[in-house]
């Protein structure tokens, strides 16, 4: 009996939106988030030991403020960056990550500072223990806190590649098209690849009229008309 081939294992997170497109998230893994998260204690910490210098100058009033602003910039930090600066503290920005929501939208409060205030849980037993286990126990990389917040941390830009185009003939159209027309032919051609069938034959349908073809036959129509206003010879 042959043995069953394993799918690779990779950290791509593959979402598909309401309008049927699918994006592809690369999660970040262990390292780069501690490396973000050790960037951002040196500008915390660095920033709190120049303010507790000047406020010692204070007495004990001052060491008193201190303490509030340690509070403050533990647990507030890394929820303003997320919510107001795309996402990233700057360790993250400085490691080409952010934090979005599980289903790619943008973070938002409530789930930026549910995620940051169960770092007290990951933490423990000491060393982020529970959250490293957590991490390392699931395909999205995800700690404690992004599992109840719903969180994800990713790269924030997939190296660019040049559009796919399908292999298949060039056909010129037997319709005429104005430049707006055959630019919206070349897009769907370029991005059909990111599209789930359904949602390719939807749009194809709309074109039946001219194509006087449905479904799968209507999208590779559409296809070998993209390829040829577009030059490309496959």
């Amino acid at each position: 009996m042959r043995p069953t081939a394993l799918a690779p294992l990779d950290t791509l997170c593959r979402l598909e939106t309401p309008e049927g497109i699918e994006l592809t998230l690369r999660v970040a893994g262990p390292v780069a988030r501690a490396l973000a998260w050790g960037v951002d204690g040196l500008i915390r910490y660095g920033a709190l030991w120049g303010l507790l210098m000047l406020l010692m100058l204070l007495g004990d009033g001052g060491f008193g403020l201190w303490l509030i602003a340690l509070f403050l910039t533990e647990w507030l930090y890394p929820a303003l960056f997320e919510v107001y600066a795309g996402g990233a503290t700057p360790g993250k920005k400085a490691l080409g990550l952010k934090v979005i929501h599980a289903n790619g939208t943008p973070v938002d409060w409530p789930a930026s500072l549910i995620r940051n205030l169960l770092r007290a849980v990951d933490f423990l037993p000491l060393f982020y223990g529970f959250g490293l286990v957590a991490l390392l126990s699931n395909r999205n990389f995800q700690r404690l806190g992004d599992l109840a917040a719903g969180t994800l941390v990713i790269y924030r830009d997939l190296p660019a590649s040049a559009p796919h185009w399908p292999p298949g003939p060039a056909l010129p159209p037997p319709f005429p098209l104005n430049p707006a027309d055959q630019q919206l032919l070349i897009d769907f051609a370029e991005r059909s690849a990111t599209l789930n069938p359904d949602r390719q034959a939807e749009l194809t349908d709309l074109l039946a009229g001219h194509t006087g073809l449905y479904g799968v036959a209507g999208v590779e129509r559409l296809r070998t008309y993209a390829r040829w206003l577009a030059g490309v010879s496959l």
